[in-house]
């Protein structure tokens, strides 16, 4: 289930409730935050962005037992995909992206141009602003930014660091046949 909200739709509701907690995880600290019960930022701690995500509400960390619960799982490679709410707070063009990220499966990966493609762009020209959204994702590993790469197999951007998506990318890598891994 998800819910979209542009940035200008955000700003005119008062009465959204958005609140927050830290888990722990093989990458570091994460910040999860919520608008209304849905997940709408996991922030990799020193993630390039991580200063301008916006307010993170009140502690409260009972309110994120389901997300950890999927993280640990995911951590743990029990899990390939995420079942919970997401509440994208973005431009219309972003969430487009972002809800194309949601359709890479686990263990694989897409260029810029292959995502414009798949969400129906010319990826001759929207390679690169399909890169800026990505770039802007706010529910990294729940939204699987880290499994775009560049259009010759290479790692690039990643706002939580390439060592970060290296991690990431060979965690969903373990198990599958040589061939596959892009390192």
């Amino acid at each position: 289930m998800m819910a979209t909200m542009t940035v200008q739709e955000l700003e005119v509701l008062e009465d959204v409730r958005v609140v927050h907690t830290v888990v722990p995880s093989p990458l570091g600290p994460i910040t999860l935050v919520a608008h209304d019960g849905g997940l709408s930022a996991l922030l990799l701690q020193s993630s390039k962005y991580e200063a301008v995500q916006g307010p993170f509400g009140e502690r409260a960390d009972g309110e994120f037992d389901e997300v950890q619960t999927q993280l640990d799982g995911y951590f743990a490679g029990t899990r390939t995909e995420f079942d919970l709410p997401l509440h994208f707070v973005g431009t219309t063009f972003q969430c487009r992206v972002w809800e194309g990220l949601l359709r890479i499966p686990y263990g694989q990966t897409r260029s810029y141009g292959d995502l414009a493609a798949e969400i129906g762009l010319d990826p001759r020209t929207s390679s690169r602003a399909v890169g800026a959204a990505n770039g802007r994702n706010r529910i990294a590993i729940v939204v699987p930014c880290h499994r775009v790469i560049g259009a010759d197999g290479s790692l690039t951007g990643f706002a939580a660091g390439l060592d970060r998506k290296r991690f990431l990318l060979g965690h969903e890598a373990k198990g599958r046949p040589r061939e596959h891994l892009l390192f």
